[in-house]
């Protein structure tokens, strides 16, 4: 891992050597996003994984740009998907956390989607995997911009097979977690999801995106392919079972590659491979108490359900052809946020007219010469509560409790093992040298110090702060029923 960030540092001078003149494509490009659900830093070789092979994301990365700094706005689910989504935080929108099934909250449908913003230039739209924004009628992918869905409308562990309800009766177990249902467009076509379904989950999601390619290929469309997986319960097709030869998860990840290198063909196979931009990346960190059952955040600190590094901290990829400079990496910070903005950017779209958090990264992602984060600050909330603020190489964290193995193996088989409570003081981390969060330079550093907390009363003011009981001017309502 060490060596692969000290190689991202040394080409990041190559990509320099770019200039502005690809800025914008000719013809507006088709967008595909694959977004894989609780995927560590280290979990894909271009990151830093040995134990299985994942081809088609190591030849997406040796054609494309690697991004050793990308980051979701927060290390969960639905909070997550609303900051790709609306190209906000997710505070501002008022996603928290993950959404359970039959939630009387949702994505406010007054807000712009990624899919209603392609669709303003005549874009196709599909959603093909796990939506988690709501899943009552008005929240689902076809009220909110998107032509076609098919996928679970929430995690798949969201079912009376979860581990926590295990030993109560089927009748208890239903009370806290009904039956897991697959959607087509806004109609359940499988009520009851079951083991086996899960197992072609992957494949049917896949299917379903190449297919799409095929039918979609002479005008312009944006794809968003969310996976189920890696987050548990684990489940791989029989063309996978048993071939990572690193137990049930390396067979999982190697599905999913297959899955990107399906979606890769198919776009070349239709001669449009060299417009359009795809995007791989995760929606947080390893749910590091499943153990076996989990992913690796490498050197990062932490997981899911954190804002340590390992929580919030993505393997991320961006590929096209003639656009994006082939085998370079970029070690700026970006975040989800981003990609709403940069794509209105690149298709000529409008952005809405409510306040977004994301600024165009297309100057990062294309290596032009000198280019550098349009943000001064990106802010790390959990809940309500803003956890940290990054600038530059600098990570200013402040006092709060998380979750943590503490050093300790995680479950086996799929039960989870049990977290403990820690806490961390007022403590500043230079990523550059210290991309594990270990050292904390408060005391050498106190102008830098200042400076972050003045960037953090300012985030405070327009967003609030749960912890300093501060409310927010900026926030908006999430959907309700």
């Amino acid at each position: 891992m060490l060596r692969f960030l000290l190689i991202g540092a040394l080409t990041l001078a190559s990509c320099a050597a770019l200039t502005s003149s690809i800025y914008a494509a000719d013809t507006p490009p088709n967008i595909v996003v694959i977004f894989i659900d609780d995927m560590g830093y280290a979990d894909i070789g271009p990151f830093g994984a040995k134990a299985y092979k994942t081809p088609n994301l190591d030849k997406m990365a040796a054609e494309g740009r690697t991004f050793t700094d990308f980051y979701v706005t927060q290390a969960v689910c639905s909070a997550s998907r609303a900051g790709l989504m609306t190209g906000c935080y997710n505070v501002r929108v008022g996603i928290q956390g993950a959404l359970g099934p039959n939630s009387k909250i949702g994505i406010n449908p007054e807000e712009m989607t990624l899919a209603e913003l392609c669709k303003e230039k005549g874009y196709a739209t599909a959603c093909f995997g796990k939506w988690h924004l709501g899943d009552k009628a008005p929240f689902l992918p076809l009220q909110n911009g998107f032509d076609e869905y098919f996928g679970l409308p929430y995690s798949n562990d969201m079912w009376p097979y979860h581990p926590g309800v295990r030993h109560l009766s089927e009748e208890d177990r239903l009370k806290r977690w009904p039956h897991l249902p697959l959607y087509d467009g806004n109609k359940v076509v499988n009520p009851k999801v079951d083991g086996k379904a899960q197992e072609q989950l992957t494949t049917q999601y896949t299917e379903h995106a190449v297919a799409f390619i095929d039918k979609n290929k002479d005008k312009p469309f944006f794809l968003y392919v969310p996976h189920s997986m890696v987050h548990v319960p684990l489940y791989v097709s029989d063309k996978f079972k048993g071939k990572s030869g690193a137990g049930l998860f390396g067979d999982v990840v190697m599905e999913v590659d297959w899955s990107v290198g399906q979606i890769l063909e198919a776009l070349k196979r239709n001669k449009i491979d060299d417009n359009t931009l795809v995007i791989f990346t995760s929606d947080n960190g390893p749910w590091l108490s499943y153990g076996d059952h989990a992913g690796s955040a490498g050197p990062l600190r932490e997981g899911k359900g954190t804002m340590w590094e390992g929580g919030c901290r993505e393997p991320t990829i961006m590929r096209w052809p003639g656009h994006i400079p082939a085998g370079t990496y970029c070690n700026t910070p970006a975040m989800t946020i981003d990609i709403f903005p940069t794509v209105a950017k690149l298709i000529g779209a409008e952005l809405p007219e409510k306040p977004i958090d994301g600024k165009d990264i297309w100057p990062l992602m294309a290596g032009t010469e000198g280019a550098q984060s349009p943000h001064e600050a990106y802010y790390f909330y959990y809940g309500t509560g803003l956890k940290a603020v990054r600038s530059g190489k600098w990570k200013l964290v402040f006092p709060h409790e998380y979750r943590t193995m503490a050093g300790k193996p995680g479950g086996t088989g799929g039960i989870p093992a049990n977290y403990s409570s820690a806490t961390t003081p007022l403590a500043l981390f230079d990523l550059e040298s210290d991309v594990g969060e270990q050292n904390n330079v408060l005391e050498e550093h106190p102008d830098v110090v200042q400076r972050l907390q003045k960037l953090a009363d300012g985030i405070r003011e327009k967003l609030g702060d749960s912890h300093q009981k501060v409310k927010g001017k900026e926030n908006r309502p999430p959907g309700r029923i």
